[in-house]
């Protein structure tokens, strides 16, 4: 069956949220500009499912329009009712680049006492790339919370600020295989001598996952 904008429409509007969803997913194979402006009104969807989708779907498709695509994920971000909602939204921020949500992110973060949201927005924070963002990071990775602990290596990996070396390096005896396994990745991307020197260190790991995810970035 062909996929056009009027069957994705009849989807979209229909009486199940299992036809919404399929909807959602067939977005994707249509024009960018008319997929995005189908979508937006299943923004506001009563089932939270559907919306999750719609709002993970603007990551693929928000670059038709980014200025709308901003105003709309800042909404949710602020206003959705369910956590994981807001969280997919922070996600398509960052999966957009739009750097210019990063105030909105730090404060919801700030503000918020979910550990969804915030692990969301720790998690974006290395994709979006905004500079301020490692001082957000910094706080997570000296925090109790080991989840966040762990996702904040990961971000600081893919920010590629090279002040991380030094917070990094008390990780690398952490009891959790985890953490060392995403530390050996977090310093293999943001390289140098000493990140080199501490990937020496993770290579000789007592764990052969860790120890083998270290050694693919030394040079």
């Amino acid at each position: 069956m062909t996929i056009t904008p009027e069957s994705v429409k009849q989807l979209l509007y229909s009486d199940n949220f299992g036809d919404r969803i399929k909807g959602i997913n067939e977005l994707k194979k249509l024009e960018s500009a008319v997929a995005f402006s189908l979508i937006q009104p299943i923004l506001k969807d009563d089932n939270v499912r559907v919306r999750y989708a719609a709002v993970s779907q603007l990551d693929s498709i928000g670059d038709a329009n980014r200025e709308e695509s901003l105003e709309l994920l800042l909404d949710t971000l602020y206003n959705d009712p369910e956590a994981d909602v807001r969280a997919a939204a922070a996600d398509a921020i960052a999966g957009l680049k739009l750097q210019e949500a990063f105030p909105d992110l730090k404060k919801v973060y700030q503000e918020t006492n979910d550990w969804l949201i915030q692990f969301s927005i720790i998690a974006a924070l290395g994709e979006l790339g905004h500079p301020e963002g490692f001082d957000i990071l910094s706080e997570a990775l000296a925090g109790d919370n080991s989840l966040l602990q762990t996702t904040a290596i990961s971000a600081l990996g893919e920010l590629g600020d090279k002040r991380a070396i030094d917070l990094l390096l008390p990780f690398v005896n952490n009891e959790d295989w985890q953490i060392r396994h995403r530390l050996a990745q977090a310093l293999g991307k943001l390289g140098g001598d000493k990140a080199q020197e501490i990937l020496q260190k993770l290579s000789q790991d007592e764990l052969d996952i860790v120890a083998q995810e270290a050694k693919t970035y030394l040079a």
